[in-house]
């Protein structure tokens, strides 16, 4: 399985940006699939997770009620929609998949890693 994350950039504070994460070698549907961020001299933070067979998604309280993963069956190719931006958002965002359920706040949990896609809110 590979992952391929990409849709990052610069936007001002309040501003959108939708980051997607493209799966080969397996179908999207098949694995939980987790979104990660990391800044330098961080560990890598947990944003989001979407166990597909469960139908259950959780986010981290930093991100709620402004992100939100979704999936195109399609095109095989996980999103991450992130509105009402804010600097502390600010970091490198990889896309995860594993077969674990549980546990998926956890990255250790997970085998497949994008490559990460860099995200700078401006103030």
């Amino acid at each position: 399985v590979q992952l391929q994350a990409s849709g990052g950039g610069l936007v001002q504070a309040g501003g959108s940006l939708r980051l997607s994460c493209a799966v080969s070698g397996g179908t999207s549907t098949s694995f939980s699939t987790g979104w990660f961020r990391q800044v330098p001299g961080k560990e890598r933070e947990f944003v989001v997770y979407a166990s597909w067979g469960l139908g259950g998604t959780y986010y981290a309280d930093s991100v709620k009620g402004r992100f939100t993963i979704s999936r195109d069956n399609a095109k095989n190719t996980v999103y991450l929609q992130m509105n009402s931006l804010k600097p502390e958002d600010t970091g490198v965002y990889f896309c995860a998949a594993t077969w674990y359920k549980v546990g998926l706040q956890n990255p250790n949990r997970y085998d497949h890693w994008g490559q990460g896609t860099l995200v700078t809110v401006s103030s």
